[in-house]
This record gives structure tokens, sequence and C-alpha cells, in this order.
């Protein structure tokens, strides 16, 4: 029988303990470290191994796989166990900005350790399946030295690129479509409710509605990519002529429809810059210019 390689899972909410277990499941000594330690005790129930103290975590496996809520408490996390890292192999599946993962890779060099950025694209229920995507950033060698062992937590594994920011880039690009997917699902539910109808009415449609979305996903890549917004064929001006009957739809039902605004302006700038004609995908062309100022103060920073 093949030695499984040790591994310390550091963070153990629903997915970090979701890890531990696939781990656990396929033979690997497993380590497990959490600031709050009565949620390790299942797991140790299972066969893992609980240590308190971060440093001693960090060395009892050669493979750290961190699930923190992100890289700025990671970072925070793993600094009294820099002298203990060094020769081991950092993995990171926590969300977070590019940045946060450069620093951290580069921490993890300063102090001789290996460092892949990684994300799960699925939830805890689904780590092990062997459809559920995995994807990595980062040195190659880590990433094939390591790959049998991470596909314990899912069978589709990628390897990006060399860069370790690339899962936390595509984590944050791919994302982008979860928040404003859910809130269409909910505002649709709110209509159904103000005639009496409940949201499972609506799921069979909805799935149908995704599974078009999902196969125009190639056309629309292809025109960002050429900057031909010529093939989808429904234009920006189709959907701006569409503003009132949302705006309508909002005043019959009660439903609060607010959140369309920053849609209405961006189609309201792109009419004005001459994108009428043009397949919605041109919207693209409006979103890759910078406007940090904006987004800053609609998010409420200083």
């Amino acid at each position: 029988m093949t030695e499984r390689t040790p591994v310390t899972v550091l963070g153990l909410g629903s997915m970090g303990s979701a890890l531990a277990k696939a781990f656990l499941r396929a033979g690997h000594p497993t380590t497990v470290w959490n600031r709050s330690p009565e949620r390790a005790a299942s797991l140790v129930a299972l066969g893992a191994r609980h240590v308190g103290e971060i440093a001693e975590a960090v060395a009892a496996s050669p493979l750290i796989v961190s699930c923190l809520i992100g890289f700025e408490a990671t970072a925070e996390t793993l600094a009294p166990a820099g002298h203990a890292i060094g020769g081991r192999t950092l993995i990171t599946v926590n969300s977070g900005a590019p940045a946060g993962a450069r620093a951290l890779a580069a921490w993890a060099a300063e102090h001789g350790a290996g460092f892949l950025g990684g994300a799960i694209k699925n939830v805890p229920a689904a780590v092990g399946n062997p459809d559920t995507l995995l994807y990595f950033g980062g040195n190659r060698a880590l990433f094939d030295e390591h790959a049998e062992t991470l596909r314990v937590l899912g069978g589709d594994l990628e390897h990006l690129g060399p860069e370790p920011d690339l899962a936390a880039m595509y984590e944050a690009a791919v994302g982008a479509t979860l928040l404003p997917a859910l809130l269409g699902f909910f505002e649709g539910a709110a209509v159904l409710s103000a005639r009496g109808f409940p949201a499972s009415s609506m799921v069979r449609h909805s799935t149908k509605w995704l599974q078009m979305i999902e196969s125009l996903l190639p056309v629309l890549a292809e025109e960002i990519d050429t900057r031909d917004y010529t093939k989808l064929g429904s234009s920006v001006a189709l959907f701006h002529s569409a503003n009132d009957d949302d705006i309508a739809l909002g005043t019959e039902t009660g439903v609060d429809m607010s959140w369309h605004r920053p849609m209405f302006e961006l189609l309201g700038r792109a009419m004005d810059e001459g994108y009428g004609d043009k397949s919605i995908t041109a919207l693209f062309e409006l979103l890759r210019v910078a406007r940090v100022d904006e987004l800053r103060l609609a998010a409420g920073a200083d």
C-alpha cells in the first residue's frame, strides 16, 4: 500500500472540515488546527490529530492546506509559525484579492516554503466528487508533486499557470456571476410571491434559462476576445428598451427593483457611447475601464 502524504488542515469551517474528512477517508495522516478548538472534536473522532499551537500544526506535515477566511487572516495566523514552515508547501483555498495571494506567496518564499494558491469551485458537500473542480496557480513542479494528494478533494484538477495569484483572479472573475444571478432569482421569487405563487414553481423554468445562458458563454467569450460585437444578436438597445418594463413590473408587484439602477446607468452610458446596435457583450468595453473611485464610494470605503 502506498504511503499517504501527511497533511495539516488549517481552519475548520464547513469547507475546511470537508477537506479534512476527505483526506482522512483517503488515508492521509491528518493534523487539524482551528482558532476555536471545539470544532476539531468530530474530526478527531474520525482519526485526525488536533493541535492547539499553529507552529506545531505547521511542523506536523509537509503539506499545509489553509482554508481560513482570507489571505490577511491566513498571514496573521501563520506569522508565529514562520520558523516552522521552511521546506513545506503551503496551499491556500480561501477567497480574497489577487494581491493577497501574491503577498502570502512572497512570505512563504521568504521563509523557505513553497506556495500554491488554489480555489474549490463547489460546495463543501461536493468535496471529493470526481467532477468537483479545483484550480491552482504557482510552481508547476509543486502542483505535480501534490496532484495525487489534492485529487482526493476533487477529480477535476487544473494548473492555471506559474503566477501564485491566478486562482484568486479566476475565483473573482468566475464568482462575479454568483450574486447577480442569485439576486435575479430572489427578485423573480418576489414577483411570483406578489401573486401568491411559490418560488418552487419557477425552478424548472429558471434551470432551463440558466442552461440557455450556459450555451451562450462560448459566443460571448469569442465576441469579447475578438472585440467583434455582432454575432450574438441581442443588442444593447434591446436591453435598454426593457428598463421601463422592469420599473413597471416593480410598481405593479411592489418589488424593490433598486438594485437595477447601476445596470440601467451602464446601459444608458453604452447607448450614449454609440454601442446601441452592438450585442450586449459590448458592455465589456465600458466595464474594462477602471472607475476605482466610484467603486470605493459604492462599497462605502474611505
